[in-house]
């Protein structure tokens, strides 16, 4: 599956680029149409049953691209998938697309878990020190988990920065324990 994701992800990405798309208006977009799939069972049967015909596939895609008021590049986007059978990897398709336009545009994703929800200040001055920390722009995406009592854990990729006060003390206890 994660070639079928990574394949569809780029082409389409480089159609935005190509084309100088709105790449944040495109990902919304497709986000959206997205979320319309996944609550509706009987869109996505119609979408992905070989015995309904392309045409009529498409003609049910074009009614909602315009109820919906959505581009042309996205609703292309979307006639392949269903052309090709690949609505049902629509979700990660979208998500391989939005790292893609990440890492073309200069940005690196970041996870920061913190205990309690931050405020505006404090999460432009945690996404200000993350930056400095990779030397590129930073989307950050928010978690809470009370497990870890304090401070932040910030996930780059594979590399996480445990600041939490749960992490402290697992390091303390090693320390001591060696």
């Amino acid at each position: 599956m994660a070639s079928v994701t990574g394949t569809y992800a780029r082409a389409f990405a480089d159609v935005v680029f190509d084309q100088s798309l709105d790449a944040g208006k495109t990902l919304r977009e497709a986000q959206a149409l997205s979320r319309l799939v996944a609550s509706s069972r009987e869109l996505r049967e119609v979408w992905e049953a070989p015995s309904i015909p392309a045409e009529q596939k498409r003609a049910l895609l074009d009614a909602i691209i315009v109820r919906d008021g959505i581009s042309r590049s996205v609703r292309n986007f979307m006639a392949v998938l269903i052309d090709h059978r690949r609505v049902r990897f629509l979700d990660a398709i979208l998500k391989e697309f939005e790292r893609e336009l990440n890492r073309r545009l200069g940005f690196t994703e970041a996870d920061i878990i913190s205990v309690r929800e931050l405020d505006q200040p404090e999460r432009s001055a945690l996404e200000s020190h993350v930056e400095k920390l990779t030397g590129q722009k930073v989307r950050a995406h928010y978690a809470q988990d009370s497990s870890i009592l304090g401070g932040a854990i910030v996930k780059i990729g594979s590399t996480i920065y445990d600041g939490s006060v749960r992490g402290k003390l697992e390091r303390v206890r090693e320390t001591i324990s060696s």
